[in-house]
């Protein structure tokens, strides 16, 4: 597996993750619509243009989710248990059209569980930023790591 184990992990290591996505239209209008998010900004050019934005924004749960998802490669890809969290949630910066997204991580902090050996909690930090730095959405979530048993650490 690409992820990393708990064991490989430490507090205040950053990753700055290889792979970006562009976001296209079809992205976000069709993730507003599965989740049934009617809200305009997304999916109503004529109503977007009168804001201060002056187009449509890409709804920011689908920001959210494509920063996750491009972590996974490099940290977690078959090394973890589960999510068990998310947590302070900001979008700063509104995210376009034709944008390009790329994540950023940092391990806050790390423990051992209390109840399965073989796991680790670990609180980790991203940001989702625009090629110029510009940062779109930035959280927290933890996640429940698998330790790597071959090790012996």
């Amino acid at each position: 597996m690409t992820g990393k184990y708990y064991n490989e992990l430490s507090v205040g290591k950053k990753i700055k993750h290889t792979n970006g996505r562009t976001v296209t239209e079809m992205d976000n209008v069709m993730f507003s619509m599965l989740t049934m998010n009617t809200q305009p900004l997304h999916s109503n050019e004529d109503f977007a243009s009168k804001t201060q934005f002056g187009q449509r924004i890409v709804n920011g749960i689908f920001a959210l989710g494509l920063v996750t998802g491009l972590t996974v490669s490099e940290l977690t890809e078959g090394t973890i248990v589960a999510n068990l969290g998310y947590e302070k949630v900001l979008h700063p910066n509104p995210l376009f059209h034709g944008e390009t997204v790329y994540a950023e991580s940092e391990v806050l902090e790390m423990r051992e569980s209390k109840s399965k050996p073989n796991v680790g909690i670990v609180r980790l930090k991203h940001w989702g930023k625009k090629p110029d730095g510009t940062v779109v959405v930035e959280f927290e979530r933890t996640v429940m790591f698998l330790k790597n048993m071959e090790s012996g650490k």
